[in-house]
Protein backbone atom coordinates (compact mmCIF):
# COMPACT_ATOMS: atom_id res chain seq x y z
CA UNK A 1 0.00 0.00 0.00
CA UNK A 2 2.66 2.23 0.51
CA UNK A 3 4.69 1.89 -2.36
CA UNK A 4 0.99 2.55 -4.47
CA UNK A 5 0.85 5.90 -2.35
CA UNK A 6 4.14 7.40 -2.86
CA UNK A 7 3.68 6.43 -6.60
CA UNK A 8 0.81 8.12 -6.61
CA UNK A 9 2.11 11.03 -4.88
CA UNK A 10 4.72 11.50 -7.38
CA UNK A 11 2.58 11.33 -10.54
CA UNK A 12 0.93 14.13 -8.71
CA UNK A 13 4.33 15.86 -8.84
CA UNK A 14 4.90 15.47 -11.85
CA UNK A 15 1.58 16.48 -13.37
CA UNK A 16 1.62 19.89 -11.09
CA UNK A 17 4.79 20.29 -12.84
CA UNK A 18 3.58 19.89 -16.00
CA UNK A 19 1.36 22.32 -14.98
CA UNK A 20 3.69 25.04 -14.22
CA UNK A 21 5.74 24.20 -17.33
CA UNK A 22 2.61 25.04 -19.54
CA UNK A 23 1.64 28.20 -17.83
CA UNK A 24 5.04 29.92 -16.85
CA UNK A 25 7.43 28.23 -19.24
CA UNK A 26 4.53 29.12 -22.31
CA UNK A 27 4.13 32.36 -21.19
CA UNK A 28 7.77 33.27 -21.38
CA UNK A 29 8.60 31.43 -24.46
CA UNK A 30 5.29 33.02 -26.28
CA UNK A 31 6.53 36.46 -24.48
CA UNK A 32 9.95 35.76 -25.98
CA UNK A 33 8.67 34.71 -29.51
CA UNK A 34 6.77 38.05 -29.55
CA UNK A 35 9.47 40.05 -28.85
CA UNK A 36 11.59 38.42 -31.57
CA UNK A 37 8.69 38.26 -34.14
CA UNK A 38 7.86 41.99 -33.62
CA UNK A 39 11.71 42.71 -34.50
CA UNK A 40 12.09 40.65 -37.08
CA UNK A 41 8.56 40.96 -39.37
CA UNK A 42 8.87 42.66 -42.19
CA UNK A 43 6.40 46.00 -41.74
CA UNK A 44 6.03 48.97 -39.55
CA UNK A 45 6.63 48.52 -35.87
CA UNK A 46 2.69 48.90 -35.05
CA UNK A 47 2.10 46.27 -37.61
CA UNK A 48 4.65 43.82 -36.72
CA UNK A 49 4.17 44.00 -33.04
CA UNK A 50 0.14 42.87 -34.09
CA UNK A 51 0.98 40.13 -36.15
CA UNK A 52 3.64 38.68 -33.13
CA UNK A 53 1.30 39.22 -30.37
CA UNK A 54 -1.65 37.25 -32.56
CA UNK A 55 0.62 34.80 -33.20
CA UNK A 56 2.05 34.21 -29.66
CA UNK A 57 -1.37 33.24 -28.90
CA UNK A 58 -0.46 29.86 -31.55
CA UNK A 59 3.40 29.67 -29.71
CA UNK A 60 1.78 29.55 -26.39
CA UNK A 61 -0.94 26.66 -27.39
CA UNK A 62 1.71 24.61 -29.09
CA UNK A 63 3.81 24.98 -25.81
CA UNK A 64 1.25 23.56 -23.81
CA UNK A 65 0.53 20.70 -26.35
CA UNK A 66 4.47 19.44 -25.99
CA UNK A 67 5.18 19.78 -22.35
CA UNK A 68 2.30 17.80 -22.33
CA UNK A 69 3.42 15.28 -25.19
CA UNK A 70 6.88 15.13 -23.69
CA UNK A 71 8.47 11.88 -22.10
CA UNK A 72 9.35 13.46 -18.66
CA UNK A 73 8.35 17.13 -16.67
CA UNK A 74 12.47 17.85 -16.37
CA UNK A 75 12.03 17.37 -20.66
CA UNK A 76 9.23 19.72 -20.41
CA UNK A 77 11.06 22.51 -17.81
CA UNK A 78 14.26 21.62 -20.01
CA UNK A 79 12.10 22.65 -23.73
CA UNK A 80 10.17 25.83 -22.27
CA UNK A 81 13.82 27.15 -20.64
CA UNK A 82 16.15 27.12 -23.03
CA UNK A 83 13.69 27.55 -25.70
CA UNK A 84 12.86 31.32 -23.99
CA UNK A 85 16.45 31.51 -23.69
CA UNK A 86 17.78 30.76 -27.03
CA UNK A 87 14.85 33.44 -28.43
CA UNK A 88 15.78 36.08 -25.84
CA UNK A 89 19.03 36.17 -27.12
CA UNK A 90 18.22 36.29 -30.48
CA UNK A 91 16.19 39.41 -29.56
CA UNK A 92 18.53 40.84 -27.76
CA UNK A 93 20.82 40.17 -30.73
CA UNK A 94 19.02 41.70 -33.11
CA UNK A 95 18.32 45.02 -30.94
CA UNK A 96 21.86 45.32 -30.41
CA UNK A 97 22.51 45.33 -34.00
CA UNK A 98 19.67 47.70 -34.55
CA UNK A 99 17.33 46.11 -36.30
CA UNK A 100 14.77 47.30 -33.55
Amino acid sequence: MKQSSGFAHSYRWAVLSRIAAATIGGYALASAATVLLALIWPASRSQALLWASMLSFAVYAAAVIWVFCTRSAWRAWAGMVLGSALLIALAWALSLGGAG
